[in-house]
């Protein structure tokens, strides 16, 4: 790898490789990308390079990069559970005979949205100095829901030492500890190996205690609960002091802000928000400064008001699912879909956040990943944040972590399985079955991963 001493601690970003099957299903509920786009056509291939090309530029300019797996798709397993027999293609067969929507279910490749799969803990702020993780139900969705036992399994697999690397369970899959994982949290810190303070964000109690205080949305329902960010916090042995949980606006979720990483983005000790991200926005910033300060770091908040960009705007060019990364010279890039460069309010509202000295964001950079954003998810989506000491990259699976040669290795891989255009209708095809078992099996094997996959296991 590229970009920073063999010796230091580093953020390395996590994406997660675009699957077989990304298409426009329009299945979140609160997404307006995803549901403004239901039904349209895909090309699972150009989704699939244009984010390993996002991952090749970042790590061209010197931020450490890995790539995750995608989960099999169609889930033919979800459909055993389902009451479907025969074999995987009678099994898809019928289940698009009981029900379409079904199919589409099964066959979401929404894991390629990373920020979604866990909840991370650098070693730095846990009791037991081991890095931690925890991943996330996503139970508000079905088509999400299915994709735990997965991600679990990949992330064991990459971070297998158990010395260096402690793995939770997902929360109970209930309303009252709905958990969405990185999505909405972020850590702030004088640096990556500094005490942090962990902001978890969430929209609606998931317990009723009779004692609501806070209006909450009323077109979309809330995702993420108080009582699972509290329960994740507690699985990585964080304190009060390290913590500080805030309420989502209910306006921002209706707004299609359906986790805070479409309204906020979080690095180092600067936090760049809407003015309408947080219920109680004034209240959030003094607990978070306080605790910051108590742990030797000083909050850098950059705060983007109404006048300058709309929340409808900052929705749809998703401003703020950006990824906001540490230069090696201290200076901050922030990452945004090229949709920003592109509309005025957001492109001068850019350019005065890079002008200020009040912060260290230094310069934007545009990436076109169209598929994505047509899908409801912009560069942040598509990333796990992992903090991780040179000890544990060294201790981890080597094989994903991106180089030129493992990003030519994956380009050839994509152009040798994926579809060029994929309908809503072809979903039903059983040889996509065989096709994406065939691609996944070669893809653990090109990572290192060993046998990841359910159906990997009964064939073995």
């Amino acid at each position: 790898m590229t970009g920073f001493a063999a010796n230091a601690t580093c953020e390395v970003n996590f994406d997660g490789l675009v699957g077989p099957t990304h298409n426009y299903s329009g299945l979140a509920h609160g997404n307006i990308a995803s549901a403004s786009h239901r039904g349209l056509v895909s090309n699972p291939r150009e989704a699939a390079l244009q984010g390993l090309a996002k991952m090749k530029a970042l790590h061209d300019a010197g931020f450490a990069q890995g790539v995750l797996p995608p989960p099999p798709r169609p889930a033919i397993e979800m459909l055993d559970r389902l009451g479907f027999t025969g074999t995987p293609a009678a099994k898809l067969a019928a289940a698009r005979a009981a029900d379409p929507a079904i199919v589409r279910a099964i066959s979401s490749a929404a894991a390629m949205w990373t920020a979604n799969a866990a909840t991370v803990t650098p070693s730095f702020d846990a009791p037991d100095r081991r890095l931690h993780f925890t991943a996330a139900n996503l139970q508000s969705s079905f088509h999400r829901a299915i994709e735990a036992p997965t991600t679990a399994a990949a992330l064991a697999a990459i971070f297998a030492d158990e010395s260096r690397f402690a793995h939770h369970p997902a929360l109970p899959a209930t309303p009252a500890f709905s958990d969405e994982g990185a999505a909405n949290h972020t850590r702030l810190a004088a640096a990556y190996d500094a005490p942090g303070v962990h902001l978890f964000v969430y929209g609606r109690d998931g317990l009723d205690r009779g004692n609501a205080t806070q209006p909450g949305p009323k077109r979309f329902i809330a995702r993420q609960t108080l009582e699972a960010s509290q329960a994740v916090a507690r699985q990585h042995g964080l304190g009060g002091e390290q913590c500080v949980f805030a309420r989502q606006s209910g306006r921002a979720i209706d707004a299609g802000v359906f986790h805070n990483d479409v309204i906020a983005v979080g690095n180092g000790p600067v936090l760049l928000y809407h003015e309408t991200a947080f219920a109680e926005e004034d209240a959030m910033l003094a607990e978070l400064r306080d605790k910051m300060n108590a742990r030797g770091a000083t909050l850098c908040p950059v705060r983007v008001t109404r006048q300058a960009v709309s929340l409808a705007d900052a929705v749809a060019t998703y401003l703020f699912n950006s990824q906001l990364l540490t230069r090696a010279d201290g200076k901050m890039v922030v990452i945004v879909p090229a949709e920003c460069e592109r509309h005025p309010a957001v492109a001068a509202e850019l350019d005065r956040i890079v002008a200020a000295e009040a912060n260290p964001i230094a310069e934007y950079r545009a990436y076109d990943v169209k598929q994505s954003m047509d899908n409801g998810g912009g560069p942040a989506c598509l990333r796990l944040r992992v903090v991780l000491s040179a000890a544990e990259r060294d201790a981890m699976n080597q094989g994903v972590l991106l180089n030129d040669a493992r990003h030519a290795e994956l380009a050839a891989w994509i152009e040798r399985h994926y579809r060029d255009r994929l309908a809503i209708d072809d979903l039903a095809d059983p040889h996509l079955i065989d096709e994406t078992r065939t691609a996944l099996d070669e893809l653990t094997a090109l990572l290192g991963l060993g046998s990841i996959y359910a159906f990997q296991q009964v064939a073995n």
